[in-house]
This record gives structure tokens, C-alpha cells and sequence, in this order.
């Protein structure tokens, strides 16, 4: 079995190594804190020195770090893993970080015959601590397969995402998506409670109806952007604009901020604007594509497949 290098045993990396070392592996491991190996020591993982050292006694060297300025001290600085680290050998970055510093570094790596992947993780620390993570991988796919089975070892979730860098370019974009919809779903609670409707009534309404159910992400998109088609339309954009006006305008009435909502229906508005008021409301993402000169095709997945996801989630 091969030996397993980890290097930053922080709120995430600490429990990630553990449940490495559960699953049978040998480890090498090093921290600036000396104190948080121990419990990976008292497993009978060896202490080494320096992340070379660490890169040099393993077959697979992770890393888990605050950020790029870390991980590229980490990588390629004085004793880095760069100077230790075996020909024939893989290191693996799990931090978020920047997708183009990984790609840089592959290169580097690859000269020295080693082969880089990113794999940035999601699940929090109590997600690394279970291992209820989700992987999201970039690199050579024939090595993601081979090392699939140390992934598995602390993520429960864990796929390919592409070549270099788009593990950490799903990780970026997983976690903007996941703020941006935080900051709406404040907005909405804060209107309904000042409005006069409980907070646990609120939410309820929330998680119950669409929105609880990622309707638009499990479904919705894969039947209209990923197809570029937006009839007939499951909802119209025009009673969409309706329905966000309304709130706005509420909203106005019991002096609530909506900065995100205020955007989404001046978004609408320009889509209405086109004379798309008949089509599904998830027509406004023509909008970005056209500011972004690109469109997002994926017409191979199967709607009714991707919808099945949700219909585990059942109304209570």
C-alpha cells in the first residue's frame, strides 16, 4: 500500500488525513504547528521536517493550505515539495486556491515526472472530520482513477471534473453561487419576518416549495439552458417579473433592503424588454451568456434523469 504525505493539518486538512490513516495508509505529515500532528502521530504516522521530506518518503503528497500564496510557498519554495518529491509520484493540491497557479505549476511538476492535480473540497469542517465531502478533481483522468481510492477514503462524494484546474474552477464557482443565493435568502426572511410572518413559517415556505427543492438547478436548467430552448414555458417570465415586483414592492412598503432581488428584476426587466415575457422565466440567462460570449450547452443530459434527483425530496 502506498505511503500518504499530507501537509497542512489545519480545520480541514486535520481531518482528512485521519480518515486517510483509517483506511489503512501510511502517512507522513507535517504542520508548522507541531502540536496538530498528534493525533495523526499517535496513529503511527512519522513526523517529517519539511514538505520535501514529506514529498520525498510518499507516493501521494497532499496538501491542504490557506491559499495560492501558501500552497506556492508550499509547492515550489525553499525545502517545497518541489526539491524532495520522487519521480513517478503524484501530488495532489486539496486547497481553494487559484485555477491558474496550479496550472502553472504543472508544468513544473511534470518535468520532473509527477504528475499535479487539484481537488479542492466541500462539506466544512465537520464534513472533513465524517468524511462527507465533496471532491471536485482536475488533472490526468488515468491518474484521478488510480488514486480514486485515498479520495474515497475521506470524501463521499467525489468525481472528475476535467483536466487541470477545473476542480478548483467548480470549487470558486460552487462557493459564489452558494453566498450569492445566502445573501437572497436573507433578503427574503428578513422581508417576511418584518412583513409579520414568523421565521420558521418563512423558512418552511422556503425549503418546501421550488426553491427547497433545486428545482432549477436539478431540473430546471438542464430542459431550457442547457438546450437553449425556453418554450413552452414551465413559468413564464412575465409572471415571474410580476411576482418579483411584488415583493419589491413590499419590500419598499416595510423599508427592507433587496440589493440581489432589486438586480434580479431589473434583469428581467431587460428580458422582458426583448419581448421574451411569454418564454420560461430562466430565459434571462440569454442575458449572461451574450455578456459573457458564451453559451452553456449540455443537451446529452437527460431532463427527466436529472429531475428524478429532486423526487427523492418529497414534500413532507
Amino acid at each position: 500500500m502506498e505511503t500518504i504525505g499530507f501537509i497542512g493539518l489545519g480545520n480541514m486538512g486535520g481531518g482528512m488525513s485521519l480518515n486517510i490513516q483509517k483506511a489503512g495508509y501510511a502517512m507522513v505529515v507535517y504542520d508548522l504547528r507541531e502540536e496538530v500532528t498528534r493525533p495523526l502521530l499517535e496513529g503511527g504516522a512519522r513526523l517529517a521536517n519539511s514538505p520535501s521530506e514529506v514529498a520525498g518518503l510518499s507516493d501521494v503528497t497532499f496538501t491542504s493550505l490557506p491559499g495560492p500564496k501558501e500552497v506556492e510557498a508550499v509547492a515550489t519554495g525553499p525545502e517545497g515539495i518541489l526539491e524532495g518529491i520522487r519521480p513517478g509520484s503524484v501530488y495532489v493540491d486539496l486547497s481553494s486556491s487559484r485555477p491558474t497557479l496550479i496550472r502553472e505549476l504543472e508544468p513544473i511538476f511534470r518535468q520532473k515526472g509527477v504528475h499535479v492535480l487539484d481537488a479542492p473540497v466541500s462539506g466544512g469542517k465537520s464534513g472533513a472530520a465524517s468524511g462527507n465531502l465533496a471532491v471536485m478533481v482536475g488533472g490526468d483522468r488515468e491518474v484521478y482513477e488510480k488514486i480514486k481510492p485515498i479520495l474515497d477514503s475521506f470524501g463521499d462524494k467525489v468525481f472528475y471534473a476535467g483536466e487541470v484546474g477545473a476542480g478548483s474552477i467548480c470549487k470558486l464557482v460552487h462557493n459564489m453561487i452558494g453566498h450569492s443565493v445566502r445573501q437572497a435568502i436573507a433578503e427574503g426572511l428578513t422581508l417576511g419576518v418584518k412583513a409579520g410572518v414568523e421565521p420558521e413559517a418563512v423558512w418552511e415556505c422556503m425549503r418546501r416549495g421550488s426553491l427547497g427543492r433545486m428545482r432549477v438547478l436539478h431540473e430546471g436548467l438542464v430542459r431550457t439552458m442547457f438546450r437553449g430552448e425556453y418554450e413552452p414555458a414551465s413559468f413564464a417570465l412575465n409572471l415571474a417579473h410580476k411576482d418579483i415586483s411584488l415583493a419589491t414592492e413590499l419590500a419598499r412598503e416595510y423599508d427592507v433592503p433587496m440589493p440581489m432581488t432589486t438586480l434580479a428584476e431589473q434583469i428581467a426587466l431587460q428580458a422582458m424588454n426583448r419581448g421574451w415575457g411569454d418564454k420560461d422565466s430562466s430565459v434571462t440567462v440569454v442575458l449572461q451568456e451574450e455578456q459573457s460570449n458564451v453559451e452553456v450547452r449540455a443537451d446529452h443530459i437527460d431532463p427527466d434523469r436529472a429531475g428524478r434527483f429532486i423526487s427523492t425530496h418529497p414534500d413532507e
